[in-house]
């Protein structure tokens, strides 16, 4: 059995608000939570959200972080705090965080990958500091060590926009510069899906000189100024305003001659004296490049395709599978373009999985997901991931 119930609290003060959250989800539960999940807007005290939720949940293993929106149940929300409780009687849950994440963020990941070797977990869900370290180097730890098989899901942590800081949540302890993981492990089903709706335009540009997520060179050209030609009167407002116009990654993690498949990277910080931009993951020297384009039309439609190729990966072992909760991981870029549409990707995607089926998520810097022809696990921007689990 799966039990699983999400609530949301929009008070103003930090303690009531994780105190209410809790207690709403909780209170739907017929049997003690195995697990909670916990996603809060920055603009709270982290320190008294976090005490509120654990006045209610006591020793329950906890995870989660800051966001740049929280899903529910119920809907886009900000300036809120959501909350998942869940139960099983066949999964096993494993939590772990690893701190100091920017000294070598691959470490970091390897050093997660060792401490769940040969304990059979098959899907794991990771939030990273969305602004420290380096989110590719991060999954390509933890695959060195665990191999291509298991699933990996989740994001990287916001902080509404502010680019500041990012925190994350492990039990009642408040971290920063750190991953918080949760292992699945057990006989469940599980679906996976996402996809980005961002068209890449203009013409392919090799990037001729970068190290991991810093590009220095486009076609020779300093990349800044490669962008700025592009985006005319708007390059005063990066990085802010590139993840509405990100990088698309040809032929690199996927084989994209003749196929619709590319990784994009968003734009996480400039150097205007030598020209460069750090990208949220890595834009390997020798890559194709694109920019590329979103629309209102297309980022809820590939939120519908999302949701197809999650259940469709639910029911391909079992027609019979239910889907009994949702974890949605999406990028705040799409929360920009769509603006007050943001709520309509949700309701769409509850029109797939089931009015009632339990949602839990946020509006991140940066995408875990196994998308693809390949299904191996990595990370992605300007993307929305689902996972649905089921019996």
């Amino acid at each position: 059995m799966i039990e699983a119930h999400s609530a949301v609290s929009m008070k103003r003060d930090a303690f009531e608000a994780g105190r209410e959250a809790m207690e709403h989800s909780m209170k739907k539960m017929s049997r003690r939570p195995d697990m909670i999940w916990a996603f809060g807007a920055s603009s709270y005290d982290q320190a008294k959200l976090l005490e509120g939720i654990h006045t209610v949940a006591g020793d329950i293993p906890l995870i989660g972080c800051t966001t740049d929106g929280e899903i529910s149940t119920t809907g886009l929300s900000t300036d809120s705090v959501v909350v998942l409780s869940l139960a099983s009687d066949h999964i096993q849950f494993r939590t772990i965080a690893i701190e100091s994440l920017s000294k070598n963020s691959r470490s970091a990941g390897v050093d997660l990958g060792e401490k769940l070797q040969d304990t059979g977990c098959k899907y794991l869900q990771i939030f990273s500091d969305g602004l420290k370290g380096n989110a590719t180097q991060i999954i390509e730890g933890i695959k060195q060590v665990l191999g291509n098989d298991v699933n990996i899901a989740g994001g990287t942590a916001g902080d509404g926009g502010e680019f500041i800081c990012t925190y994350q949540y492990f039990n009642d302890r408040l971290l920063t510069d750190s991953i918080v993981a949760v292992a699945f492990i057990g006989d469940f089903h599980l679906g996976t899906g996402g996809e980005s709706g961002w068209i890449p335009f203009g013409v392919a540009k090799e990037v001729t000189k970068s190290i991991g997520n810093v590009v220095y060179e486009l076609d020779g050209q300093p990349a800044l100024q490669v962008y700025e030609k592009y985006l005319g009167k708007y390059a005063s407002c990066l990085p802010g305003v590139g993840v509405e116009y990100p990088l698309a990654l040809l032929g690199v993690y996927h084989d994209a001659v003749g196929t619709n498949e590319f990784i994009c990277r968003a734009t996480m910080g400039v150097d205007r004296e030598n020209g460069s931009i750090t990208f949220a993951g890595d834009v390997p020297e020798g890559s194709m490049v694109k920019m590329t384009m979103g629309n209102e039309g297309d980022i809820i439609l590939a939120g519908e395709n999302a949701t197809r190729i999650a259940l469709d990966n639910l029911t391909k072992d079992l027609s019979t599978t239910v889907p009994k909760v949702v974890f949605i991981y999406s990028c705040m870029a799409r929360k920009i373009v769509l603006g007050s549409k943001t709520n309509e990707e949700i309701v769409k995607i509850k029109n797939h999985i089931g009015e009632n089926v339990p949602l839990i998520g946020f509006y991140c810097y940066g995408e875990y997901a196994p998308i693809g022809r390949d299904g191996v696990s990595g990370f992605y921007n300007e993307t929305i991931t689902l996972t649905i689990i089921g019996e």
